[in-house]
């Protein structure tokens, strides 16, 4: 497989992410809303699942119908408060590691999420291209994503309060590294990709503070939950979930075979104490604290 190029990275390494924006942030109607989305598409069975973005894991505890998974993140750090979250249990596994260089042999993942994730990549192609390598024909993916043609940006665009256009289709960068996309740039980058979409949601329809202080929460995610029903007819909330399928005639490798190099692209190691080693180069993968970490420098 080509290697691309490494487009800049979006680290929250020793981030407080977790505690100041979802614990301390107000935030608690849009994780009810997201979790209801995520129960609506997730399969109902799975060997092994991928899970970029993962974070601390706020949403992994979500896939219980999941053998194993495994959390994937930039950050070390957030990995280790995913380690504190979700306790010693051996269904997960963690990895340290970059998109767009994912360390997975070809085929080893029957069902992928990538949730608030691809709103920080610069080349989103890049990073589907490279999920749908370690997927198998088949597979589920659900892609959540920032929408640039929302109702608040199209009101601010028709009163001029912006200058950018959200009805057009490349992307918006409003802060660096942190995109909007709109919707038919992301339907067209996964067909590019060998994903087929099987169903839309639109998700936190009532992202806004006096909502959220007036509506009692319940209710609030009531209402959500049924406006999320319209996502396959109309796209104008700030988030969208995707739900797709792998398609394509791909290899699948035996599940013992997780990880390959992404110096060689090798899948024999030996494992060590301290690390995963490649047979095929030599080089040393560090596993710290049962993290495995596949950054390149």
């Amino acid at each position: 497989m080509t290697k691309p190029e490494k487009p800049p990275v979006c680290d929250y390494e020793g981030s407080d992410y977790q505690t100041v924006f979802w614990e301390m942030g107000d935030r608690e109607y849009e994780d009810q809303v997201e979790a209801l989305a995520l129960s609506r598409l997730l399969p109902k069975s799975g060997n092994l699942m991928l899970e970029i973005g993962a974070g601390a894991g706020r949403n992994t505890t979500r896939y219980q119908a999941i053998e194993k998974v495994v959390l994937v993140d930039y950050s070390a750090t957030q990995l280790q408060q995913a380690q504190a979250n979700l306790g010693g249990d051996d269904r997960y596994i963690y990895v340290a590691a970059d998109v767009y260089r994912l360390p997975f042999s070809p085929g080893i993942f029957d069902s992928a999420t990538m949730i608030r994730t691809l709103h920080h990549m610069a080349e989103p192609q890049l990073a589907l291209q490279q999920i749908r390598f370690a997927l198998q024909p088949g597979a589920t993916f659900i892609l959540e994503y920032a929408n640039k043609q929302n109702l608040k940006a199209i009101l601010r665009y028709l009163l001029r309060r912006q200058s950018w256009s959200p009805f057009t289709p490349e992307a918006i960068e409003f802060t660096e590294l942190n995109f909007d996309f709109h919707p038919k740039s992301i339907r067209h980058w996964l067909k590019q990709s060998d994903f087929t979409i099987t169903r839309q949601l639109t998700v936190s329809h009532f992202r806004l503070g006096i909502l959220k202080r007036l509506i009692p929460l319940d209710i609030l995610v009531k209402m959500d939950g049924l406006a999320q029903l319209t996502g396959n007819w109309w796209q104008f909330t700030p988030s969208v979930f995707v739900a797709t399928s792998a398609i394509g005639k791909t290899p699948i490798t035996p599940p013992d075979k997780i990880f390959r190099c992404i110096i060689c692209d090798q899948s024999d190691f030996e494992t060590t104490p301290a690390a995963f080693v490649c047979r095929a180069c030599g080089h040393e993968w560090p596993l710290k604290n049962g993290i495995y970490d596949f950054r390149l420098n």
